[in-house]
């Protein structure tokens, strides 16, 4: 690779418009963020500074120690005139301490902060519910509430704190990758899986990161490329079409001045399947598809006219399904897939349905018959073109040439359907062609 080359994949890969430019950048911002809210966090909660306690626990404190210092006659009047000044700390005389009393019991902290308070000479237990009871320096004990502990919101921890933005962080980069990349590849994974030669398709949008750019540039000049080859291809193989029926024309017209009858009925017979293979060959080149734009039709009207046509020349062919169904499809494509099928059907079966079922979302046509029907390993292939034998039921020597069943499902594909086999009980053949039922267009009607 040379140097420019090597430097413009440096650039695109490294960018800040690629990915991984792009990656870096969120995860860069996510951690100066997070350090940044942490920052402001520590300094407005201080968690390294003690939480301001209340006054009560202040209070208790001062008056346990008036107490301590009172003579006891005094002590059960005093008692009395701060338990009536101070209600809320229920203060009263109470006996020693029980033997089950825990100094760690709730609430720790103001218990810790209270013994502190009062010094060595004093012992503050628990009774749990919130009831403390202090040992004064003399053996005598007071009991009194304490306040509910004042407790440090979660977020005023830095450890939680950082948890909680490295999450958001996560849940912000997964958002951006879910948006930038699997949405993209998700549309060009679905554009890949309908995308077809009749140019009705919108190009893939060119948006995202510089790869995704990239990529959807190139499968649109893909897309671009095998439409120009396949139709040069239809194009020349419908002028070679073009310059064969002449010679073909030329020839019939000599054979009508054979003599013998015979020959010249066989030469004609030859002449005849030759323009019909070329006719076939050309339609099936060109994925049974006219590019017709879909019109409003009465696929009911449709599917009773073809039953009606074979009718018409001795075979049994009967319709089955609602008298009136409107869709939009391609009509003379539809009609050709259709005939193809009833044909193969006639050619190896004595009685024929057509049935047709639509729901809000599908179209469901089926051609059914009494004959031989398929063998499981012999239906991919049967679908191929130019399939011989009767097991294919795909061509026979006289009539056909092994495109019939490999047109209607390049039609049914055309319609972003699909055609496929079944065998029926005790014998012969279902032929089902199901279509994505495509909303009305008032222009198309």
């Amino acid at each position: 690779m040379s140097a420019p080359r090597r430097l413009a994949a440096l650039k695109f890969g490294l960018g800040l418009e690629g990915v991984r430019g792009q990656i870096a950048i969120l995860v860069l911002a996510s951690i100066i963020a997070s350090h940044l809210i942490i920052a402001v966090v520590f300094f407005v909660n201080r968690p390294d500074r003690p939480m301001p306690s209340p006054a009560e626990p202040q209070q208790l404190h001062a008056l346990a120690q008036l107490i301590g210092r009172s003579a006891a006659a005094d002590r059960p009047h005093l008692i009395a005139t701060i338990a009536a000044a101070f209600p809320r700390l229920e203060l009263t005389a109470a006996a020693s301490p029980p033997a089950d009393a825990d100094e760690r019991q709730w609430p720790p902290h103001d218990i810790a902060e209270l013994g502190w308070r009062l010094g060595p000479n004093y012992r503050v237990a628990s009774l749990g519910d919130g009831k403390v009871v202090i040992t004064l320096p003399d053996g005598a004990a007071i009991g009194a509430r304490m306040p509910p502990e004042r407790r440090r919101p979660p977020w005023g921890n830095p450890w939680m704190a950082s948890l909680l933005i490295g999450v958001v962080s996560l849940a912000l980069l997964g958002l951006w990758a879910a948006r930038t990349l699997a949405a993209p590849l998700s549309s060009f994974a679905a554009a890949a899986e309908n995308f077809s030669l009749d140019s009705s398709d919108a190009p893939l949008p060119e948006r995202g990161p510089a790869e995704i750019r990239s990529l959807a540039r190139a499968l649109n000049r893909m897309r671009g490329r095998i439409t120009t080859l396949i139709e040069d291809r239809t194009r020349m193989l419908a002028a070679i079409s073009h310059d064969l029926r002449t010679p073909i024309t030329r020839m019939r017209l000599r054979a009508e001045f054979i003599e013998d009858e015979h020959q010249r009925t066989q030469t004609l017979h030859d002449l005849d399947q030759m323009g019909t293979m070329l006719t076939a060959v050309l339609t099936f080149l060109r994925d049974g598809a006219t590019r017709d734009a879909p019109t409003l039709i009465d696929l009911a009207s449709a599917m009773q006219l073809i039953a009606d046509q074979f009718t018409d020349i001795g075979a049994k062919v009967a319709y089955q399904g609602p008298e009136h169904a409107m869709a939009m499809a391609r009509p003379g494509d539809l009609h050709r897939a259709v005939t193809n099928l009833v044909e193969n059907a006639v050619r190896f079966g004595t009685e024929v349905t057509i049935r047709l079922a639509l729901t809000q979302d599908t179209i469901t046509i089926e051609v059914e018959d009494d004959g031989p029907g398929i063998a499981d390993a012999d239906k991919d292939s049967a679908l191929q073109p130019f399939v011989r034998g009767d097991d294919a039921r795909n061509m026979d020597d006289n009539s056909s040439f092994g495109l019939g069943l490999s047109i209607a499902r390049a039609i049914a594909r055309g319609h972003r359907g699909e055609l496929s086999l079944h065998n029926r009980t005790p014998n012969g053949l279902t032929a089902r062609i199901t279509l994505p039922r495509q909303k009305p267009d008032r222009s198309a009607a």
